[in-house]
């Protein structure tokens, strides 16, 4: 039913989320929801994990998977070039929404944001050992701030921005 209401959520945002259309979406009687989340509260906060999941993991799985410095850096502007993916944007807005607004939301996303630098840090630790601590904090914001440039000029042409990274990293700055 989580992933029913992920498809909720990046159609309808928050508002559109309810036990009743959660249930209809999956083809499962309402009871259920309440058997299994005990209601509301605690399926909208279900669905924030795995709309996180859908949100962070493609891009720690993404770069956890290079080895150097280098390969990080290629991986990075490829994922910040890709096409504008606009269900993403949407449901990242709508997981920030949501935390601003239910506090259980917002302990959600705190611990899904936490489980991710922990995962890029341990990865920062193999490619780059001297990498000073909080560098996986930066490297989150920095993705998050040039998705957000793309989600609100999906024209905008990153390429200048992006060959910039090359300065801040050792070894490779001009």
């Amino acid at each position: 039913m989580a992933d029913a209401g992920v498809e909720l959520l990046a159609e309808a945002g928050w508002p559109g989320v309810t036990t009743r259309s959660v249930a209809e979406r999956a083809g499962a009687n309402l009871g259920l929801i309440h058997y299994y989340w005990g209601g509301l509260p605690a399926l909208k906060a279900a669905i924030a994990r795995r709309a996180g999941e859908q949100v962070f993991d493609p891009v720690t799985e993404e770069l956890s998977g290079t080895t150097t410095l280098e390969e990080a850096h290629s991986k990075l502007i490829e994922l910040l070039s890709a096409p504008h993916d606009g269900r993403t944007a949407r449901l990242t807005v709508e997981l920030i929404a949501g935390a601003a607004r239910e506090p259980l939301l917002g302990d959600v996303l705190r611990e899904s944001l936490t489980e991710t630098r922990a995962r890029l840090r341990g990865w920062l630790k193999g490619v780059h050992p001297g990498a000073p601590a909080g560098s996986e904090t930066v490297l989150i914001a920095l993705i998050d701030g040039m998705l957000l440039h793309r989600m609100l000029d999906p024209d905008l042409d990153n390429r200048e921005a992006l060959a910039a990274l090359s300065h801040f990293l050792p070894g490779r700055a001009a």
